[in-house]
């Protein structure tokens, strides 16, 4: 039997197929799969309501503290309030005693100009045991740089009126570091709400993934929530925990 030369080949016959390039792609393999990007999605939901759960704890924790911190600077300005009046009560009292010393020492000075030295002894022991019992800690350490400084007034030494408000000052100082600390959690407090918004963006565009049918859809929300979660992230990790705050022992920070 003679062979017919119009008959295909075996090559001419594969080469011929009617299976089309797009029923070729069809069959490969690829990366990202409907189910794959339901695992992912599914995993990174996982992940980011675990770290707004996390943010927004401490979120309240800053909140906590920075109202004892504002309490507590109140308290110690309502007392820097009473040592300021305590420290001008002093300042008086001193300056009342002081009056009458004056005239001791001027009673003094008419015994040293007689050259009575017994008279002088006297005096002199009157007006030290008249400054111990009256004068506070402040005169009688003035007095004693008068006496040494041949000045006529205790209330001349220098600084003399700042010592009776330091307490006064020294509270206010603290009053006022209180409500800065109570400021800055303020700011962190509001700094981790905006990271749990951005988890809550991310969540919803998590959530939304699905609702597209097109895989290249589905991909680019799924791009943009985890540039959002890795963003919310980074922030997170810049933002201070509270003070006293331990990072693997929470029962420390309740003491």
């Amino acid at each position: 039997m003679e062979k017919n030369d119009t008959e295909p080949t075996i090559s001419e016959t594969v080469n011929h197929s009617d299976t089309s390039p797009e029923n070729a792609l069809k069959g490969r393999k690829t990366v990202l799969t409907v189910k794959r990007v339901e695992t992912i999605v599914a995993i990174l939901l996982g992940i980011t309501t675990l770290l707004s759960a996390w943010a927004a704890w401490i979120g309240h924790l800053h909140g906590g503290l920075q109202s004892i911190h504002f309490t507590e600077s109140n308290n110690t300005a309502s007392q820097s309030t009473t040592e300021y009046n305590r420290g001008m009560q002093m300042y008086l009292a001193d300056y009342i005693v002081w009056n009458t010393a004056k005239d001791y020492y001027y009673e003094l000075e008419a015994a040293k100009a007689d050259g009575n030295q017994t008279k002088i002894d006297l005096i002199n022991e009157k007006i030290d045991s008249f400054v111990d019992q009256n004068a506070s800690e402040i005169l009688t350490e003035a007095v004693k740089w008068m006496e040494e400084n041949n000045e006529e007034n205790p209330f001349l030494m220098p600084g003399i009126e700042k010592m009776y408000y330091s307490l006064a000052d020294e509270t206010a100082k603290s009053s006022q570091e209180l409500l800065e600390e109570g400021k800055r959690d303020n700011t962190k407090g509001d700094s981790y709400q905006l990271v749990t918004v951005i988890y809550s963006l991310t969540l919803f565009l998590l959530g939304i993934v699905g609702t597209f049918k097109n895989m290249p859809n589905r991909i680019a929300v799924l791009i943009i929530a985890v540039v959002c979660l890795v963003l919310g992230f980074i922030y997170m990790c810049t933002i201070p925990l509270p003070t006293g705050f331990a990072k693997m022992n929470f029962f420390e920070f309740n003491k």
